[in-house]
């Protein structure tokens, strides 16, 4: 290579190297401009009142409702408020934006042997975060039929989590001999006291609903997002 390009060898060794500087300069800058309008979603940062909160909650229904309307549907398989981008935008409300949809794949199987039901639970136990997992991820029956109402048990436990600030099983880890599988699958939830003023009676049974331990009975995502609408509807000024 030295005798072909001779003198000229050196030199464009130079522009090579100065060219991945300044895209790596490049990535940075565009990496942090990106992170100044982006951020991820904090409970215990991210306050919102029950409408504000209602209506960051509908355009992640969105988001999942488009994922479910696929031919075959998907599911996320890993909704939480850590998945969650807070976008930070001047003259403009904070919205929320669904993110890494690393665990995404069609959401309708059917199990038809404990070997295939293990296997399910042994993924679920890598790609499906704990606290925010479904009852059928867990203990998956030996016969069933698993769908995308998972991610709605995930909505529901987000939605628990903005409120609250932590998930609604995540209490039996502080507790001796405690379960969080055991909480999930009994649907053992536990409502905190506050904030003040604390929110409304309809959440509450809101998110009740999402968290129907049998999926035949767990609303699907439309169902969801026109309960929404009415809640907003209903907490406007």
């Amino acid at each position: 290579m030295q005798a072909r390009f001779g003198n000229n060898c050196g030199q464009s060794l130079v522009n090579i190297n100065m060219c991945s500087k300044f895209l790596k300069d490049a990535v940075t800058w565009e990496r942090k401009a990106y992170m100044r309008e982006f951020t991820l979603f904090s409970p215990s940062k991210d306050p919102f009142n029950s409408e504000k909160m209602l209506e960051n909650w509908r355009r992640l229904c969105a988001g999942l409702k488009h994922m479910h309307s696929f031919d075959p549907p998907y599911a996320h398989n890993d909704v939480k408020p850590g998945n969650v981008l807070i976008t930070h935008r001047k003259g403009q409300s904070p919205i929320a934006i669904l993110m890494d949809f690393g665990s995404a794949r069609p959401a309708r199987k059917e199990i038809q042997s404990r070997s295939e039901a293990l296997q399910l639970q042994e993924w679920a136990g890598e790609h499906c975060s704990a606290p925010f997992r479904a009852p059928e991820l867990w203990d998956c029956p030996s016969h069933a039929d698993i769908d995308e109402r998972t991610d709605v048990w995930s909505l529901g436990c987000t939605l628990y989590a903005i409120m609250y600030g932590v998930s609604p099983f995540e209490y039996a880890l502080g507790e001796s001999g405690g379960s969080l599988q055991l909480a999930v699958m009994n649907v053992q939830i536990k409502w905190p006291a506050g904030p003040e003023p604390s929110y409304p009676e309809q959440l509450r049974q809101f998110v009740v609903w999402m968290l129907q331990p049998q999926p035949t009975v767990r609303p699907r995502i439309d169902d969801i997002v026109l309960h929404v609408d009415k809640l907003i509807s209903k907490f406007s000024p």
